[in-house]
């Protein structure tokens, strides 16, 4: 059994510590990112923590002009819309999170491959997942 439990508050406990943590499968090799307490390809619970570097590949995003009520408060709305997208971790998974330092009302100037690298965002006792071009 994991220690801590795999979770989205353990996810969360550690995004706190600056680590993103996935879990990998002991009997197959498959990684998982947000980590999961069993593997869905071979169905064991034989998993142990990995930390992911935090690099990769921008897969897909998209421009979000109504922020959900955690975003509010960072300023984003209609007129000043942010960029959330999928990055495909070189180290296997992909995660959805926030894109940091592009321009949201210029996306052809946002490309589909770029390099990302991550970068922890605290909002208030959060600290939440991004990723900026590396």
């Amino acid at each position: 059994m994991l220690t801590p439990e795999a979770s989205v508050k353990s996810f969360y406990d550690f995004l706190k510590q600056k680590k993103i943590m996935g879990t990998k499968c002991k009997d197959c090799g498959k990684v998982y990112l947000p980590p999961r307490p069993l593997c869905p390809k071979c169905m064991n619970s034989n998993l142990e923590w990995l930390e992911l570097d935090g690099k990769g590949k921008l897969a897909a995003f998209t421009i979000v002009a109504v922020a959900p009520t955690h975003m509010i408060n960072a300023g984003y709305s209609r007129d000043n819309p942010y960029v959330f997208g999928v990055v495909k971790l070189d180290s296997g998974p992909s995660i959805s999170a926030q894109i940091l330092k592009v321009d949201s009302k210029k996306p052809e100037g946002i490309a589909i491959g770029s390099r990302m690298t991550v970068e922890f965002v605290t909002r208030g006792d959060k600290v939440l997942l991004g990723f900026k071009l590396a």
